[in-house]
């Protein structure tokens, strides 16, 4: 019993150093994961327009390729009306934008500064008893020292202190400031060039996507095999139902958003209705995301806080429909996690991988469950994030 009891403490603290150094690994090339998730999501995605225009007797890499193009063309289409949006509410806010935040920042200024006073006005008078009793103190002290010197005999000669030693301070190499700065800048740099690779990647992927699944199969044998290969069907079958529904579900979101702030007189509500619209969808941080560009741009162009207040709570509505009523329909019957699995997922991807951890961890975790629900040994790992 004592081996039995030594081997299986043995097997824990196996796998808990396993697991702790695929953590650290997860961490620490969190920028390469990031990445190379993103270009499999995107793939995955892709594949079934590539096998539409195979059908048609074209080869795999030039599909692949027309693919891409397209869609890399409908990015740069969706940037540019973008960018045309911003440019007009950037030269907006130069002229009639400024003004109103403006005051609305001189007012806030205002009202700190009343506040600040009407603190000091209380704070002050407790704070001057305060000084006189110390003031009080002090002068006792320093008359109790003059009695003393004046019954002490004073000495022949007075010992001679040695010299003051000079402080040396230590300049640091680089300021607080400018650390932060630059660990900044370098992870733009990283996400950047990280980013760079993203069009290749799926471009690879998607053209030596045979050549790849038959070597990836031919670590297995016999029933392992099959079972590989169902569990890389499942998660793609999952990562495209669960992408393509969160877009779709964006897409309605963004037109309701972009006609309802149409019809309050929202500045550009084809660039908030959007941005609010799919940063809805994001897990507990998507509402006061979803409110900001709204309000942001409402500053100047709504009349009085009553419409910013409608606005805010039609966001809020649309969010808790979205959320409440067709997430689970349109996505959450896709994914089958139960709700515990999901707060727990997004709690580790995003303590991981901040923000992209957060966008990532529904589709990382029911791709998990794909594999555990198709492995034999696994089913009941499967069964504890199912629903």
């Amino acid at each position: 019993m004592q081996r039995i009891a030594s081997a299986a403490v043995q097997a824990g603290s196996s796998n808990l150093v396993n697991l702790a150094v695929v953590i650290a690994l997860l961490y620490w090339g969190r920028v390469f994961f990031i990445t190379f998730a993103v270009a499999v999501a995107l793939a995955f995605i892709l594949e079934p327009f590539v096998g539409m225009l195979m059908r048609v007797r074209l080869p795999r890499a030039l599909a692949s390729f027309v693919v891409c193009s397209l869609a890399l063309l409908a990015l740069y289409l969706i940037g540019l009306a973008g960018y045309s949006q911003i440019s007009g509410l950037m030269d907006d806010y130069q002229q009639n934008y400024s003004q109103r935040v403006a005051g609305i920042v001189e007012k806030i200024t205002n009202d700190i500064e009343a506040l600040e006073r009407t603190i000091y006005s209380i704070i002050v008078p407790a704070r001057q008893q305060a000084a006189q009793e110390i003031q009080q103190e002090q002068a006792r002290k320093t008359d109790a020292a003059k009695r003393r010197r004046a019954t002490d005999p004073v000495p022949a000669t007075l010992p001679q202190l040695p010299p003051p030693i000079p402080e040396v301070r230590i300049r640091p190499d680089r300021s607080p400031v400018t650390s932060y700065i630059y660990d900044r800048l370098e992870s733009v740099y990283q996400l950047l060039l990280m980013s760079s690779f993203v069009p290749f990647l799926v471009y690879f992927m998607l053209s030596w996507r045979d050549h790849i699944q038959r070597s990836f199969l031919q670590f297995f044998q016999g029933e392992d095999r099959t079972v590989a290969a169902k569990s890389l069907q499942g998660i793609a079958e999952m990562v495209r139902a669960f992408v393509l529904g969160n877009f779709a579900l964006g897409l309605l979101l963004a037109a309701a958003s972009s006609l309802i702030f149409w019809k309050l007189n929202v500045p550009y509500p084809l660039l908030v209705g959007p941005l609010s619209g799919f940063v809805s969808l994001i897990p507990y941080i998507g509402l006061p995301l979803a409110m900001l560009p709204p309000l942001a741009v409402g500053l100047a162009g709504l009349h009085s806080v009553s419409h910013l207040v409608l606005v805010a709570a039609i966001v809020t509505g649309l969010h808790v429909l979205a959320l409440n009523l067709l997430y689970p329909k349109i996505v959450g019957s896709r994914v089958h996690l139960n709700p515990l699995v999901v707060t727990v997922a997004l709690m580790f991807w995003g303590f991981l991988w901040d923000a992209a951890g957060l966008v990532l961890a529904i589709p990382l975790t029911a791709g998990t469950k794909a594999v555990c629900d198709n492995v034999r040994s696994l089913r009941h790992y499967g069964k504890l994030l199912g629903d």
